[in-house]
C-alpha cells in the first residue's frame, strides 16, 4: 500500500498491478504529480480483489472490470479516463491440450473471477459449456501447462506469452466480440462513488488524465513501476502491453467508448448475465 500524509480529502483509490494500470499511475503513485490537496490512500490488488473490494464498499475510486460496474451501475459513476478499451486487447480462451473445445459439461474452465469482463465474455460465447472455476489469472496458465484444469480464459501479460507454453487456442473473445458488435472491447475501467462530491470528482480526474499524460511523456520512466508488480519482468512485453492497453480511449472513452459500453450491458441484459431492471452505466461529466 502507498498512502500520503495530508490534510486533504481522503480517497481511498485501487487500482490494479497489471502493467498499463501501473503505467498510467506511475506519476500519482510517486507523487510526480500535483495531488492537488487530496490524500491519495492506495491499494494495488489484482482485479477480481478490486472488483469484490467496490462491492463491498472500500473504495471512493478504483480500477474495475466492466462486469463489476455493470452490477454496480447505481452507486457509481464511470470515469472517461484510465479505461482499457480497444481492438484486438480481448482474453483468449486456451486449451490444455491443442485441438480441444469446450462442449462436455465435465470439463472445467478457469476464469480470472466472479465479476471479471473475461467471465462475461464467456458467459456470452460459451454459456454452459463447461464448469467454471476461478482462480487468481497468473494462476491460470499454470495449472493449464500441469492439466488441472481443461480450459482457461487469459488476461493481462499471458496474452503476448502463451505459445511459448504449449497451450491451445480456442478463441480470442476479444475477435468474436468486435465481430458481434463492431465495437472496441471495453474491459475495464476507473469507477468512482456516486456519493463522492463533483468538485472532488473533478480533482481526481484531473490527477489522473496529468499522471497518464506524464507517462506518456516518459514512457520509459515508469518502467521501475511496472516491474516491481508485473507478472512478466520481460520489459519488452511490459511495453508491448502498454501499447496495446494504453490508447485514445484510455485518455478519453469518448463517444465510441460510450457506445461499448452500452453495448455490453445490452448484451449482459439480453443474455440475463444482469437483470434486466439493471440501469445503464453513467460516465462521469465534469460539466454535470
Amino acid at each position: 500500500m502507498a498512502s500520503n500524509v495530508h490534510s486533504g480529502h481522503a480517497i481511498r483509490l485501487g487500482i490494479s498491478t497489471c502493467p498499463n494500470d501501473t503505467f498510467a499511475f506511475h506519476a500519482l503513485l510517486n507523487q510526480l504529480v500535483d495531488w492537488r490537496g487530496l490524500d491519495f490512500q492506495i491499494e494495488l490488488l489484482d482485479i477480481q480483489q478490486l472488483n469484490q473490494g467496490l462491492l463491498e464498499g472500500r473504495f471512493d475510486v478504483a480500477k474495475a472490470s466492466f462486469h463489476a460496474a455493470l452490477l454496480l451501475s447505481d452507486q457509481i459513476f464511470v470515469l472517461p479516463s484510465g479505461a482499457a478499451l480497444g481492438f484486438g486487447v480481448g482474453p483468449l480462451l486456451l486449451s490444455s491440450r491443442v485441438g480441444d473445445l469446450p462442449a462436455d459439461g465435465t470439463q472445467v474452465t478457469l476464469c480470472p473471477g466472479e465479476q471479471t469482463t473475461a467471465k462475461l465474455l464467456f458467459d456470452l460465447f460459451h454459456p454452459n459449456s463447461t464448469r467454471v472455476e476461478h482462480c487468481v489469472f497468473s494462476e491460470i496458465m499454470p495449472k493449464l501447462r500441469s492439466g488441472d484444469a481443461d480450459f482457461g480464459v487469459c488476461i493481462h501479460e499471458g496474452r503476448f506469452t502463451w505459445q511459448d507454453e504449449g497451450l491451445g487456442l480456442v478463441e480470442d473473445l476479444g475477435t468474436r466480440w468486435e465481430q458481434v458488435t463492431q465495437c472496441p472491447l471495453p474491459l475495464g475501467g476507473l469507477v468512482a462513488s456516486q456519493k463522492l462530491a463533483p468538485e472532488i470528482l473533478d480533482q481526481v480526474l484531473e490527477v489522473i488524465r496529468e499522471s497518464l499524460e506524464y507517462s506518456l511523456s516518459n514512457r520509459d520512466a515508469a518502467i521501475p513501476t511496472m516491474r516491481k508488480y508485473a507478472q512478466e519482468f520481460d520489459d519488452n512485453v511490459l511495453m508491448q502491453h502498454v501499447e496495446l492497453y494504453v490508447n485514445e480511449w484510455t485518455r478519453d472513452l469518448g463517444e465510441v467508448g460510450r457506445e461499448a459500453l452500452s453495448q455490453l450491458s445490452r448484451m449482459a441484459q439480453s443474455s440475463g448475465l444482469i437483470g434486466p431492471s439493471q440501469q445503464p452505466i453513467s460516465v462521469w461529466r465534469s460539466d454535470r
